[in-house]
């Protein structure tokens, strides 16, 4: 045979060997396994499973608890970035992982964890210590996301993983593993080193078309998700022009697979500064378009890969790790608040929060329906007549009845987790607009701005980032918190002055439009502590212009409150008339001033954001810039138990223009699962409006936090 007739001959065998990797060539993929580990915390270090029937709706399995113990299978404690491969039997599956707990630190690891299963659900482990198993090694600093490829040239499979040595960069290794899949029998070689010496980590090689696509990380010049592309597996991979990835934030963790209908592939990554996951499309692997509405996870995954599967295997995997009670929670309508569906599992209730009352006469909630799930009666249902009782069939579980209920709540206001709201009325749209901080990142490391416009105070409009740190303050680029604003008329034309905390300290930046685009100033207004103040932080500012004087003040601070005549300008302040007014030992951060009456009322938040006694008092001056007399009764606003609402804090408040009618705009705790989310409660808020009200002599009348909300005829 010649050496073309050989070629031809190993191009059809790769081909026809990958097309069997799929799901065996006797079986079709209909459903995907995707495996994943969950953060940095070493509890989040191990090994989860979750389901989908169509590549872009997941519902995890085992509550999104590990499937396998980190600690009985590595050498560390805990492990990072699974890969699962289908073996090229078309049964066996393989799974390899970075045997690493962060913890320790990023050069800490020197060993991966090699896993083997012919069934999904019980799987042998070995691990291989590079450095103790081969000699060269000694500085040796990582091994970092080992991955596995069938070789069906050499008829073994192929590991390859990033090592960094010494001051060196990150370099993609390769070498085979033994038949039982215990060890390695070669010793790692270089695969790709990047032309111009950058770090290149987290491989993933997918083949198509007759080449070998090897995706990875890039540290340095032109960061991001590069493509090196080689006809043969273990050599030659040339660098591709530019990076895949369609965003400009911080990624790793890319994975490819191909979708079961043929509509070619799903390239993810991890957004690890965001928390999130952005799935991306491609017909060619070359032009990637964002999907990311299409995507729907109950879970936040980390550098994970998915794997193609049938409805066997897909069956059997819901046998052991999920649900009635699991599945009856899956429900995805956009007309339903989605963070705030309460199941009762014990008493088999499911209540829908949704949107409108519409909604409520025909209702499918658009449960993830998963191989072999079943439900009757089916959707849609009908919950203003009481309760719809269901029955649902689960592989390997005895049928549920479930009764649904539901019920218009409009809070949270905003689709999705927010807090510290401010709200202004502005006498240029003549709607109501809200600024928060952008929540749900791990440690308030939001990094932008959003606003919302409402006519009613119930139905709001996302009207999109406003400033972004990153790309539009250059003396700050995180810790996006707690905004203000002020509406001014100058010479005929409304101008918004937006006061922001960044990277504890406080900007300021300007509009035309409520809506923005905002321009900050060039430098922080608010740099360091006020004078004779060496504890807290210089966040949260509230910007109050004075209706008697139409002076503006602004006021700030966390463990202390500071207020300061605004200059004219509106971006600088008199800093000879900076004053502490703080009211007392319950002040903790927050400030809110309004005026009513003749009455300079400024509220504040007690305890923290992390507390579910975080709440609201209040006190009275007879000037905007103190003295403050504090109430003996003065809490405005805290927790309802009997509801599940908690840490009801840091607000602002609203007049409704022309009226005596007032209403109160603050964060909680996200509803039902906020209470259990221990300190990330405290990231995980969204925003709520409730009346205020006032006794005959002025004091505020205690506020019930409510999930009905409130809606406000709108003037015409």
């Amino acid at each position: 045979m010649n050496k073309y007739k050989l070629k031809i001959v190993l191009l059809f065998f790769t081909v026809t060997l990958q097309f069997s990797l799929a799901c065996g060539q006797s079986n079709k993929c209909t459903a995907y396994l995707f495996a994943y580990f969950t953060g940095n915390e070493k509890s989040e270090e191990s090994i989860r499973f979750a389901l989908s029937k169509d590549g872009f709706v997941y519902r995890a399995l085992n509550d999104n608890q590990p499937v396998i113990s980190s600690a009985a299978i590595s050498s560390t404690g805990g492990v990072r970035d699974p890969h699962i491969l289908r073996g090229a039997d078309g049964k066996s599956f393989y799974m390899v992982v970075t045997d690493m707990v962060s913890a320790k630190g990023w050069n800490s690891n020197r060993a991966m964890v090699l896993l083997k299963s012919d069934d999904l659900l019980t799987w042998s482990s070995s691990v291989v210590n590079i450095q103790k198993r081969f000699p060269g090694n000694e500085n040796l600093n990582r091994v970092w996301a080992p991955q596995t490829i069938y070789d069906p040239q050499a008829g073994k499979y192929m590991l390859y993983w990033s090592m960094q040595h010494g001051d060196g960069p990150d370099i993609i290794y390769w070498a085979y593993a033994n038949k039982n899949f215990t060890d390695l029998e070669t010793a790692p070689k270089q695969l790709f080193i990047h032309p111009e010496g950058h770090a290149c980590i987290d491989g993933d090689i997918i083949y198509d078309q007759g080449k070998y696509h090897l995706f990875f990380k890039t540290e340095g010049k032109n960061l991001g998700i590069r493509v090196a592309i080689s006809d043969k597996l273990k050599e030659g991979y040339v660098l591709q022009p530019g990076s895949v990835q369609q965003t400009t934030d911080p990624v790793e963790g890319s994975g490819v697979f191909k979708l079961n209908d043929g509509k070619g592939y799903i390239l993810m990554y991890d957004l690890y500064t965001k928390g999130k996951y952005q799935f991306t499309q491609s017909k060619d692997l070359r032009k990637f378009k964002v999907v990311d509405n299409s995507i729907r996870m109950n879970f936040h995954p980390r550098h994970g890969t998915v794997l193609p599967i049938t409805s066997q295997e897909a069956i059997r995997l819901q046998r052991k790790w999920y649900s009635p009670d699991q599945f009856i929670g899956s429900v995805q309508s956009p007309n339903i608040k989605l963070n705030n569906v309460v199941l009762d599992t014990a008493a088999a209730r499911l209540y829908l929060p949704v949107k409108t009352a519409s909604s409520l006469k025909a209702l499918d909630p658009e449960f993830v329906m998963l191989p072999g799930i079943q439900i009757s009666p089916k959707a849609p249902y009908n919950l203003t007549k009481g309760p719809v009782r269901v029955k649902v069939t689960v592989p390997g579980h005895q049928p549920k009845f479930f009764n649904i209920t539901g019920a218009v709540d409009l809070n949270p206001i905003l689709n999705g987790y927010y807090a510290d709201p401010e709200i202004i009325y502005s006498n240029k749209t003549g709607k109501y607009h809200i600024y928060p901080t952008s929540d749900g990142f791990t440690g308030w490391s939001g990094n932008y701005f959003k606003t919302f416009s409402s006519a009613n105070l119930a139905d709001w409009k996302d009207e999109g980032i406003i400033l972004n740190l990153p790309k539009d303050v250059k003396w700050a680029t995180s810790n996006a918190w707690a905004p203000s604003i002020a509406e001014k008329k100058i010479n005929g034309a409304y101008r918004y002055y937006y006061y922001f905390t960044a990277a504890q300290k406080i900007g300021v930046a300007v509009a035309d439009d409520p809506s923005g685009p905002f321009t900050d100033s060039g430098k922080a207004l608010i740099a360091g502590h006020p004078k004779n103040i060496k504890d807290g932080q210089e966040i949260d500012p509230d910007v109050f212009t004075d209706p008697r004087t139409g002076k503006s003040y602004l006021y700030w601070g966390n463990g202390y409150m500071a207020v300061a005549p605004l200059n004219e300008d509106m971006i600088s302040i008199d800093t000879s008339a900076v004053s502490i007014i703080t009211p007392d030992h319950t002040y903790r951060e927050g400030t809110e001033v309004f005026y009513r009456n003749g009455k300079y009322y400024f509220l504040w938040s007690e305890n923290d954001t992390r507390d579910a006694n975080y709440g609201v008092r209040y006190g009275t001056s007879d000037s905007p810039i103190g003295k403050i007399t504090v109430p003996e009764k003065n809490l405005v606003l805290t927790k309802n138990e009997k509801e599940g609402i908690y840490a009801t804090g840091h607000n602002s408040v609203i007049q409704v223009p022309g009226k005596d009618q007032w209403y109160i705009v603050y964060h909680r705790f996200t509803r039902p699962n906020g209470i259990k989310m221990g300190e990330a409660a405290g990231y995980n808020r969204e925003v709520c409006i409730d009346k205020l009200d006032f006794d005959a002599d002025g004091n505020i009348v205690p506020v019930v936090p409510t999930l009905k909300g409130i809606r406000i005829p709108i003037n015409k």
